[in-house]
């Protein structure tokens, strides 16, 4: 039972890849299909971390599975975003977002490697949202053109609105500030190692 939360990030990890295949295909019914893990997948984050908190059940490894996890979901879906329209979401805002990731993820293990912990900030929960609704409206709006129709027609009214490229620059900026709000909050850590050296 204690391994239930770790089985959820790392279903996360298989599940990201197979949502990105099924959801840039040309069929509808593999793209929504795609949808679907990708709102399941979603789902166990919030299950392990349910599951953690009630049971009392966290280990290092959960510890490191559960944002991998995260950050490699949420990759998978910004990556999907220039197949929709890639004049609204351009690969330099996606670079920009993968990078801040990719940058505090390797601050925080190379704080834990040093004996010490990074403080986790509120603001960066709420990215982490923000970044999830966003990719939730997207990601649907895609899929919808996709499907035509009528609903199909409105959604492309709304991608050719350009709401959501606006959004994601949003997004961006949220990113990039709880970045760089990271490093300083917890700039003392490192200076401090410096220091030592």
């Amino acid at each position: 039972m204690k391994r239930i939360p770790n089985i959820l990030s790392a279903s996360r990890i298989v599940l990201a890849p197979l949502f990105f295949y099924l959801y840039l295909q040309d069929a509808v019914i593999l793209a929504a299909l795609g949808m679907a893990v990708f709102i399941f997948a979603a789902i166990t984050d919030y299950l392990d971390g349910y599951y953690a908190r009630r049971y009392h059940v966290t280990s290092n490894l959960g510890n490191f599975l559960d944002p991998l996890a995260d950050k490699i979901l949420t990759f998978a879906g910004f990556i999907c975003l220039p197949f929709i329209d890639p004049a609204q979401f351009p690969w330099w805002i996606i670079g920009i977002i993968v990078f801040r990731d990719i940058f505090v993820t390797g601050m925080r293990v190379w704080a834990d490697h040093s004996g010490r912990s990074m403080r986790t900030l509120y603001s960066a929960k709420v990215k982490t949202l923000v970044q999830m609704v966003f990719l939730y409206i997207a990601l649907f709006a895609g899929l919808l053109v996709k499907a035509g129709g009528t609903i199909g027609e409105l959604s492309q009214i709304l991608l050719q609105s350009g709401i959501l490229g606006w959004l994601f620059l949003l997004v961006m900026v949220i990113t990039v500030y709880t970045g760089l709000e990271y490093i300083w909050i917890n700039r003392r850590l490192f200076i401090r190692e410096s220091k030592k050296a």
